[in-house]
């Protein structure tokens, strides 16, 4: 019976597939622009172009959101039996556009299970804390991103917009109370577009896929994505997000079969882009190259938005987008044991897919999270890099809210040079950059106290000391040597003084508890809290 039911499911994806793919994106040349007439009915006022829309019996003209950038976008969708190249050849004859190219299709990088042990709420969330009781599979104490340590640093701020591009949200959860983004220039509910933005009552995000503004979530790992992010800390009730207070923009670009058309990512980034998304988080894949998604993800970045994407469950070096383009934070998933995932829970076959674009890897196997179709906490969970992603999306937003003027690539810079490195397997995870973990597995604490300092100092200088919590040998991770290090304790009390030579000089500390290092490199001067257990 499972194996009939996955046999079904696959042969509803493919159809969703085959559909979206009788769709054409073309991009019109700088100078030739449509008239909105046309466009409202059917064409886009172009003979050239109109004409070939005829021919091959086009269904729908739809323009695309080129925000603020000046040209136009068009999606065309044809029958199901329609030749595509010889359509993609006829419209590029033309001499009218720059590009045209299939609307390629992508998926969500995650899958659910149905039924798990019965364990309490947060303590579910070993990527977050792990203390190596976790009774799925093999797992080591410390392999998690040292939430607890970070929320001592930063918890997050309701001025940081966390955009979740994905299968939507459960909207009414109460994880999500008073965390979902709303556009204050639309009135609810009265038929307008009150902020002429394109989107009619667009008061908390957009559905891409049917083309509303009911972006709720009808498959759940939308909701499962966005929980890992952003869910209510402190109150008592199932899980805790990585951010305790950004706002959560919801734009829905996956359909119920887990199928996205690029169409929809791209103005679905646009949107996040232009309406103020500090940070992207796509946990979506597709395996073809497109200049109309790789334009929107430019759009992101330029404007200053941090944009993470996942790498993709197929256990090999092939290509996703968007986490190939230049820029994005593209991550990898980790298993509690530290190990990259290979296999995910739902398939042998599976894996975190690796390759030399890869930045980091994070917790995203046997992940706990929100139901899409229920404000209970059931016992289930999800896997796959989707699951990591927003680990990183997190992270990226606390990152923000401790500095608002940071760029895209410090942040970048940053979460990739205080990750902690050789984690797993040694076959795999080389010293420094490798293509299985990138540059290691995250860690919120490092990446959070690299910024602490008596002055304000760049990434260049950022400084790791690992790993932390420690049981009494520590090391610094630098790019510059010698440090001189002073080691102090919780009462501010000086212990000792060391020169740091390299990375491989160690620190040792006797006794448990917690301990400051001050580091002076150069002129500036960091302060590290490590704790000895």
């Amino acid at each position: 019976m499972k194996k009939l039911l996955l046999v079904i499911i696959s042969l509803l994806a493919l159809t969703a597939q085959a559909q979206i793919h009788q769709r054409i994106i073309i991009k019109l040349k700088p100078g030739i622009t449509s008239q909105k007439e046309a466009v409202e009915k059917g064409g886009v006022g172009i003979a050239g172009l109109d004409s070939i829309h005829s021919i091959y019996k086009a269904s729908s003209i739809k323009k695309l959101n080129s925000g603020k950038r000046d040209f136009e976008l068009f999606v065309i969708s044809f029958p199901n039996d329609a030749d595509t190249a010889t359509i993609l050849r006829s419209y590029t004859a033309t001499g009218l556009i720059e590009y045209a190219e299939p609307d390629f299709t992508g998926e969500g990088g995650g899958k659910k299970a149905m039924s798990a042990p019965d364990d309490e709420f947060y303590f579910r969330q070993w990527g977050l804390y792990n203390n190596g009781s976790f009774n799925m599979m093999a797992a080591v104490a410390g392999a998690d991103i040292q939430m607890e340590d970070a929320w001592e640093i930063e918890e997050g701020n309701e001025d940081i917009v966390v955009a979740v591009m994905d299968s939507g949200l459960r909207l009414t959860h109460p994880e999500f109370e008073g965390r979902i983004w709303s556009n204050t220039s639309e009135t609810p509910d009265n038929g307008i577009d009150d902020d002429a933005n394109g989107y009619i009552d667009d008061v908390y995000g957009w559905d891409f896929v049917n083309e509303d503004n009911d972006p709720s979530d009808d498959l759940g790992h939308g909701t499962n994505v966005t929980g890992i992010i952003g869910a209510n800390g402190d109150n008592g009730i199932g899980y805790s997000g990585v951010d305790k207070h950004c706002k959560i923009m919801t734009l829905k670009g996956l359909n119920e079969e887990n199928i996205g058309s690029y169409s929809w990512w791209h103005d679905a980034i646009v949107y996040a882009v232009d309406h103020g998304a500090n940070v992207i988080n796509l946990s979506v894949g597709g395996n073809s190259f497109s200049t109309t998604l790789k334009g929107a993800i430019d759009y992101a970045l330029d404007n200053n938005v941090v944009v993470v994407a996942c790498m993709m469950n197929a256990d090999s070096d092939e290509i996703f987008y968007p986490a190939k383009f230049d820029g994005v934070i593209a991550v990898g998933s980790t298993d509690p044991d530290d190990n990259r995932t290979s296999p995910f829970f739902w398939d042998p076959n599976s894996g975190s897919n690796f390759g030399p674009h890869i930045s980091v890897v994070a917790p995203g196997n046997f992940i706990y999270g929100l139901d899409s179709f229920s404000d209970d906490y059931y016992d289930s969970y999800w896997g796959g890099t989707s699951q990591a992603t927003p680990l990183v999306s997190g992270l990226a937003s606390l990152l923000l809210a401790q500095d608002m003027s940071r760029t895209p690539a410090e942040i970048k810079a940053l979460i990739e040079e205080t990750a902690e490195d050789q984690v797993g397997s040694m076959v795999q995870d080389l010293a420094g950059f490798d293509n299985y973990y990138g540059h290691g597995r995250i860690n919120a604490f490092n990446a959070l106290s690299a910024a602490l300092s008596t002055e304000k100092h760049t990434v260049d200088n950022a400084v790791v000391a690992h790993p932390n919590p420690t049981t009494g040998q520590i090391y610094i991770k630098s790019r510059r040597y010698p440090l001189q290090l002073q080691v102090s304790n919780a009462l501010g009390q000086k212990l000792f003084e060391q020169e740091v030579t390299s990375a491989d000089s160690p620190i040792n500390i006797d006794s448990s508890g917690i301990y400051f290092l001050t580091l002076n490199i150069g002129e500036a001067v960091t302060t590290k809290k490590i704790i000895v257990e």
